[in-house]
């Protein structure tokens, strides 16, 4: 658990938020940025942990069998499962949305969460050089709730090396690094960014409140 986290609630909006600790994710970041918007949240490390949430967000950075070696270690695939089929928020960002889905081809080929359809491949290798690192725009048509109060074009920061292979319904919004690629995803009550809100300024920021107010 991360120091700056453990034992404390943040802000003061209604519900609570719980953040999971997968092992593989820069939690200060993510914890400062929703503290910034006011969240009542806290530190998910055992399935009792998400009893209370009222949504959960689950970050994560690095490769995908790690991250959900984590959540396998702390009991926490089935109880995310259960959450999601009872109608709780869910928001995966970066590696994070990536374990929503149902496989990844990262280093092997292992099995995601499944709250998803479709699955996690590398980038192709005549294309731009990976990990793809920067600044790119997001393409929508500006609907999803999720991406309410920004505009088609915005940026956001990534950081990746495989992208998600999904039905055309479940993507909310797309970016281009050689090839389209789902940027934003989201089917029912469960929702994922592969670039870092935390770190993409007023974009990620409205982002992240328009899921708080979901």
């Amino acid at each position: 658990m991360h120091p700056s986290a453990q034992g404390k609630n943040y802000g003061v909006t209604s519900g609570r938020i719980a953040v999971i600790d997968s092992g593989v994710a820069n939690l200060r970041s993510v914890v400062n940025a929703l503290t910034r918007l006011g969240a009542a949240l806290y530190i998910v490390q055992t399935p009792e942990d998400l009893k209370s949430a009222s949504k959960i967000i689950l970050p994560g950075v690095g490769a995908f069998a790690a991250g959900m070696a984590r959540l396998r270690e702390s009991d926490l695939i089935e109880p995310l499962r259960a959450c999601a089929a009872r109608g709780v928020p869910i928001l995966g960002i970066c590696l994070g949305m990536q374990m929503l889905f149902e496989r990844s081809s990262e280093m092997g080929d292992h099995e995601g969460l499944g709250l998803l359809s479709g699955s996690v491949v590398r980038f192709p290798q005549n294309g731009p050089k990976v990990p793809h690192v920067g600044w790119n725009q997001l393409e929508h048509d500006e609907r999803s709730r999720l991406l309410k109060g920004v505009p088609s074009g915005s940026y956001a920061y990534f950081v990746h090396s495989y992208y998600a292979q999904t039905e055309p319904e479940n993507i909310l919004a797309r970016a281009a690094y050689g090839i389209d690629f789902p940027a934003v995803v989201g089917r029912g009550n469960i929702y994922g960014v592969q670039f870092h809100p935390e770190k993409s300024h007023a974009t990620g920021l409205r982002i992240l409140k328009n899921f708080l107010e979901l």
